[in-house]
């Protein structure tokens, strides 16, 4: 429904700054940008003025869930590294 109505009024904001711009290029070109900016800024700000799915009040997903990490330890492994083998400590989640 939302989506209908900005669609709807982007396409009339449209059609005013269309109909609002004078034909003759050498006198309209001004209007005619100062049109497209204000039907922009109209069209941009109802879009922003919704609550969308990560506004606030977390919208659809209903906010970050607690997820308890698992124990990490440092555990020494060997490698080979091109010329012999090395060891370095490595940290191990899981």
């Amino acid at each position: 429904m939302k989506r209908t109505l900005v669609a709807i009024v982007a396409a009339a904001t449209l059609a005013v700054s269309a109909l609002a711009a004078p034909a003759h290029a050498q006198r309209g070109v001004a209007a005619g940008v100062a049109a497209g900016l204000i039907g922009g800024a109209i069209v941009g700000g109802a879009i922003a003025s919704q609550n969308g799915y990560y506004g606030p009040g977390y919208g659809y997903y209903g906010g970050p869930a607690y997820v308890a990490a698992p124990g990490c330890y440092w555990q020494r492994q060997r490698f080979w590294d091109g010329y012999g083998w090395r060891v370095r400590s490595v940290r191990v989640c899981g």
